[in-house]
């Protein structure tokens, strides 16, 4: 069996900063390399390269961080070859988040217009180039998800250890389009419900931003079934604490620190956990108000139009004090993950990253 690549005197405390240096390296170069094969086959592609890039060019590399602490929870040692097969979890992330703005309609992504909106001016002479720009972008965000599996299976890992973890592969792909599936069909829902909210919250997000991550690297070290048990039992709720904060930073959250649109979840009139508590939460009168600024937002062809809806619902929210019940759901969750790591006894440099890694999930601004 091929030896796995090792890094020496590598710190063993965590270092956020460090470790992301480590995985935008892999990223961007792997990305420069794909954007010049695809403008070698014709220099109009350029743009969709860029896309390519752009996609990659930013993020907090957090599903990455929870892949290598699964390898290093199953009591392996620091690796390169590993920082790359992590650094692919970023690029399943790039492809969602490119289809999701897609689907959302989102005009900001990093404080940047989202690829499809980017791509526009790549097809000015088009007949239709807004359909046009949509259609780019998609298939951009399509080859972002081929380059992830390429980067994970060319990561330098020994066989034997990659395909440790294959069928988790196949369960994320599945599990994430169900999540983005399930939000769609009910975007829009009469009755907003909190149940089936967190439902599209664990299948859209949480699962592929802590679980399976965390999963998958456990597994590519070799963990065993208890160590399995305990990743779920502390990746699922971190991962909703995760979006439910993503939830509330949506909404009440300062667009210059998220890089986003603050209107896009009330002109979407998505089923957010948020949405349906403060639905539970309302009265008949509450609820007539939330029916109409919902269906306003949606309709609004101008961004103040927009903006004007988003602000009355944040005052219906803040009234019924909906935000509060989020932040305990996510202060719940938290301490239920870290619970689930205590109970697992992990070598320290692990426990303590994982530690770090829930109250950073948990407690942050963007």
């Amino acid at each position: 069996m091929a030896a796995v690549t090792v890094t020496v005197a590598v710190s063993e405390r965590w270092e956020p900063g460090a470790f992301k240096a480590r995985v935008d390296q892999v990223l961007h170069h792997f990305a420069a390399e794909e954007a010049g094969q695809l403008t070698a086959i014709d220099d109009s592609l350029g743009p969709v390269a860029d896309a390519v890039e752009t996609a990659v060019a930013d993020g907090k590399r957090l599903r990455a961080a929870f892949c290598y602490w699964g390898w290093r929870a199953a009591g392996q040692p620091d690796s390169d070859a590993l920082v790359r097969a992590a650094a692919s979890m970023e690029l399943v992330h790039a492809a969602a988040v490119v289809h999701d703005d897609l689907i959302d309609d989102s005009p900001l992504r990093h404080g940047r217009p989202t690829a499809h909106l980017a791509l526009r001016e790549a097809v000015q002479g088009h007949p239709e180039p807004s359909l046009a720009a949509r259609s780019l972008a998609m298939l951009a965000g399509d080859l972002l998800m081929s380059m992830a599996g390429q980067l994970f299976v060319t990561s330098g890992l020994p066989a034997a250890y990659l395909g440790r973890a294959r069928p988790l592969w196949a369960a994320l792909a599945r599990e994430l389009i169900a999540g983005e599936c399930l939000e769609i069909l009910h975007t829009g829902a009469a009755a907003p419900d909190t149940a089936f909210s967190l439902k599209v919250v664990r299948y859209k997000t949480a699962k592929y931003t802590v679980e399976q991550p965390l999963l998958i690297g456990a597994l590519l070290g070799g963990a065993g079934e208890r160590l399995r048990a305990g990743c779920s039992a502390y990746g699922l709720p971190l991962g909703e604490a995760f979006q439910l904060r993503d939830d509330l930073l949506g909404l009440f959250g300062d667009p210059a620190l998220t890089g986003k649109d603050g209107s896009d979840d009330v002109r979407g009139h998505r089923p957010t956990a948020l949405l349906a508590e403060t639905w539970r939460l309302a009265g008949e009168e509450d609820r007539a108000r939330l029916r109409t600024l919902l269906a306003a937002g949606a309709e609004a062809d101008a961004a103040s139009g927009t903006a004007d809806s988003a602000d009355a619902v944040r005052d219906v929210m803040r009234r019924l004090k909906a935000p509060d019940r989020i932040e305990a759901m996510i202060t719940g969750r938290v301490e239920e993950a870290l619970h689930a790591l205590d109970e697992l006894d992990l070598p320290g440099p692990a426990a303590t990253a994982l530690t770090g890694l829930a109250h950073s999930v948990a407690v942050r601004r963007s």
